[in-house]
This record gives structure tokens, sequence and C-alpha cells, in this order.
């Protein structure tokens, strides 16, 4: 019997077991006790609260951590991808920059001070656009005293939507693309195939049931793919080569099914845009 609560260990255990056993009795018995006030039971879950905290503080730091590492690695994977657009871009740039020099070299050799991709622009804001005639017409703040002239295309955002039709000194009217009416102006294009052949046609009328522009006069259809685009080809005298028109959407026949009309999806939104820019060409030497 010495020998036994000679083991100081032994006893500190068995005294613990016996408290512990006895808390849990005592907070059994006063916690439907209202009147009683339940302190073993708030020290009970105040000590349960601070060992789980302990163990608990690491698993939450090892997890902040691991998430913070993938917010780390996730920011430099997209600076990366940012910073090869970026050196493309500057690329880009460059080979532009080089091909502008080459081209204007060429030119020189060739004793040309002008071809029919030469233009500037004059950028203007719509200063009216009447309900009546939304797709035919509107007015920009620009006029004589800004150089825009009689005939001059205009283009918003991505594409061609229109030709000058009358300038007065600070403004001038526009007549769109989408227009119905029949007499009006018409655009040469061009689409360029996959083998670099050059498909040439007049955008003609404005498809109000399908929102697309109609290509026709077309000289032929061979090797003409949807998404293909469609440009102007200059050889109007008007306008300049290269205005981005739209995109090819598909090919149809007439009624009669003799002649072909390429259906083009505009490039530029034309229904609604508040800023434009007219095309001046510089083939007449005018600035």
């Amino acid at each position: 019997m010495q020998k036994f609560f000679s083991n100081k260990k032994l006893i500190i255990l068995m005294v613990i077991i016996i408290v512990t056993f006895g808390l849990l009795a005592v907070s059994v018995n006063v916690r439907n006790k209202k009147e009683t006030p339940p302190v073993v039971q708030q020290v009970g879950n105040d000590v349960v609260s601070l060992v789980g905290g302990v163990f608990s503080y690491p698993t939450n730091a090892v997890k902040n951590a691991s998430s913070e590492f993938s917010n780390l690695y996730n920011t430099y994977a997209e600076n990366r991808r940012l910073k090869a657009k970026v050196d493309d871009l500057a690329q880009n740039q460059v080979k532009l920059k080089v091909a502008q020099d080459e081209n204007k070299r060429l030119k020189q050799e060739l004793k040309l001070n002008s071809t029919l991709t030469d233009y500037d622009s004059i950028n203007a804001a719509v200063l009216t656009r009447s309900p009546s005639s939304w797709q035919n017409y509107l007015t920009i703040n620009r006029g004589q005293t800004s150089g825009i002239k009689k005939n001059m295309p205009v283009m918003s955002g991505k594409g061609l939507i229109g030709r000058i039709i009358e300038v007065d000194k600070v403004s001038s009217k526009v007549e769109l693309i989408s227009t119905d009416n029949e007499i009006n102006d018409k655009f040469a294009a061009e689409i360029l195939d996959d083998n670099k052949n050059s498909v040439t046609g007049v955008v003609s009328r404005f498809d109000n049931s399908t929102g697309d522009l109609v290509m026709e006069n077309v000289n032929s259809v061979k090797g003409i793919k949807k998404g293909q685009r469609v440009i102007t080809s200059g050889l109007g005298g008007r306008t300049p080569r290269g205005l981005f028109i739209g995109k090819v959407y598909g090919i149809k026949k007439d009624d009669y099914g003799m002649t072909n009309s390429v259906y083009i999806t505009p490039a530029a939104e034309l229904r609604n845009f508040t800023v434009v820019t007219v095309i001046r060409s510089t083939v007449s030497g005018e600035k």
C-alpha cells in the first residue's frame, strides 16, 4: 500500500480522473436548475474552448498560409500572362512601324505621292438623330471649318457606318449605310479569301429583317466563307481602300436563282453610337 501511494504520478492521474467525473456529475445536476448559477458548466466550457483553440490555431494557420500561397501563385501566373501580352503588343507595334517605313520607301522608289490606302481622320460627335429617320441619317458637329467635304466616308467604333451627303460651316449630315434610300451612293467593297484572291462587289443595301448589309454584283463566290472580312476596295474613287465593313455571314441567291448576294454582319453597331470618325482621303493631296 505504501508503494502504491509512493507513486506520485499515479496518484495525480487518479485525482484528475475523480475531479473530472465529479465536475461532469455536478454539471448534469445543476444545468436544469435555473436558480443555480452554472459556474461549473461555464468553467468546463471555457476549458474545452481554450483547449480547442490551442489545437485549432496551427490548423487555421496552415490553412491560411495555403490560401495565401495559392493567391500569390495565381497573381504570379496572371502577371506572366499580362507580361506576355505586353511583349506581343510591343512586337506588333515594331512590325507595324517597320511595315510603314518600308511602304514609305517603296512609294518613294515608285515615285508615288499617294495610294488608295492613304487617309487621315477627323473625330466628331453626333448632334441629332431623328427617330423618324433613325436608320437613314444623322448630323455631326463638324463641317467646312474642320475640313469636312461631301462624300467622305464615316466610321464608328470598328466599322463603316455611312457617308457625308451635306456640309455646312460647323455641321454635316451623314447618310447611314443602313438607309432604305434606294438611290443612295453605294460602297465598292472586296472580300479577301483564304488564297488572298480579291472578290469584289458593291454594298448596296441593308436588310432590316436580318440586320445584315448586302453585297451585290459579286464577280465570284468561289472561296467565300463565313467569317471572312469585308473591306472597302477604293475602286469607287471616293472611299479609301481598307476600311472595315464587316464579316461575311452567308451567301444567298436572288428570287430567280441567277445572281448571288453576300450577306455581311456589320462591324459597327448601327443602332447606337455617339462618336464618329470622318475619313479624309489624301489621294488628291488634300489636307
